[in-house]
């Protein structure tokens, strides 16, 4: 096994908070894309717009936190899409009690 030094540590830390933050940012920005596309008056133009910047934002960060370092790039987006998970569960769709009122035996009729 390869021994990690203290600085080794701390890149890699430092990568993982990185892209939590990112994710967070990046998940986020879609998030608030896809409440505002209803009253959007172009709303393609809105989704391109907010995939290029989010887009750009996590890659300069992905840039200039790793260095183009593998194991860097593999925590950052470690941390990404854990992120992208926590989100999902917490922003994904509820199921209410009331959806299933009308289906008693879970059959549909």
């Amino acid at each position: 096994m390869i021994a990690m030094k203290m600085n080794d540590s701390f890149f890699l830390m430092e990568a993982l908070v990185a892209g939590l933050l990112m994710g967070t940012v990046y998940f986020g920005g879609l998030w608030f894309t896809v409440q505002r596309l209803g009253e959007a008056r172009r709303p393609a133009l809105l989704t391109l717009g907010s995939l290029v910047g989010r887009l750009a934002m996590m890659l300069l960060v992905l840039y200039l936190v790793t260095g183009g370092q593998w194991a860097g790039i593999g925590i950052y987006l470690l941390g990404f899409f854990i992120m992208r998970t926590i989100l999902v569960w917490r922003w994904g769709p509820r199921t209410s009690p009331t959806a299933k009122e009308g289906n008693i035996h879970g059959t549909q009729s």
